[in-house]
């Protein structure tokens, strides 16, 4: 269980958004958490990958080869 607390402005409008919804407040918190979350890892992900590819331990194709290979299957 994680406790947090939030600015005022924050509180009174995540109260609003869920009364005038029928949610709950933890509910946005959670959809909010979780979106945030993906949104960095595939940020961390991409960054980790670009790294990958000028140090020339990840190769890349350009789209004329994927096309190529993809109809050739």
């Amino acid at each position: 269980m994680i406790a947090i607390r939030l600015p005022k402005e924050i509180e009174i409008r995540l109260n609003t958004l869920a009364m005038s919804t029928g949610r709950t407040k933890s509910y946005y918190v959670r959809e909010a958490l979780c979106e945030y979350l993906t949104s960095m890892e595939n940020i961390y992900m991409a960054e980790k990958d670009l790294q990958n590819i000028r140090s020339r331990n990840l190769r890349t194709s350009s789209l004329k080869t994927v096309k190529k290979r993809r109809n050739s299957k």
